[in-house]
């Protein structure tokens, strides 16, 4: 069988607080864990999108128009839909299963990849990854 889900592919989460919203895959995990024992992957996404941003907007308004929220979870195969898009956010060193172990080392996480997905909206690159899913 074809590997396709990869770290740094797109993914819409289909189940969960967070379906319909984008994220991305940072580690795929095929076989499972002890604990778990089925494939699932850890993700990164986007709780709370950017806004839209006009030219007339002040300074001030535009950086808080710009803000994203970000989380990260461990999800199961069957509940995500990838996509054919990737993302070039380097994640790898910031998010890890022990992330997931305390409160504070996963709000520490979240913190430091919601810093690096904002530095990749405001290049201006994936606007299709930073706008909500419209249907």
């Amino acid at each position: 069988m074809v590997k396709f889900l990869k770290p740094n592919k797109a993914v819409v989460l289909l189940q969960g607080r967070f379906a319909s919203w984008k994220a991305m895959i940072v580690r795929s995990f095929d076989d499972g864990t002890r604990d778990r024992p089925y494939g699932q992957c850890l993700i990164a996404g986007i709780a709370k999108y950017p806004k839209k941003v006009i030219r007339k907007d002040p300074a001030k308004k535009t950086v808080k128009k710009s803000r994203v929220k970000a989380f990260i979870k461990l999800v199961n195969y069957n509940h995500i839909m990838p996509t054919r898009y990737t993302l070039v956010v380097d994640l790898k060193d910031v998010v890890s299963t022990d992330v997931l172990q305390t409160r504070d080392k996963k709000v520490t996480a979240a913190k430091e990849t919601k810093k690096r997905l904002e530095e990749r909206f405001k290049t201006g690159k994936n606007r299709r990854f930073f706008s909500k899913l419209r249907f």
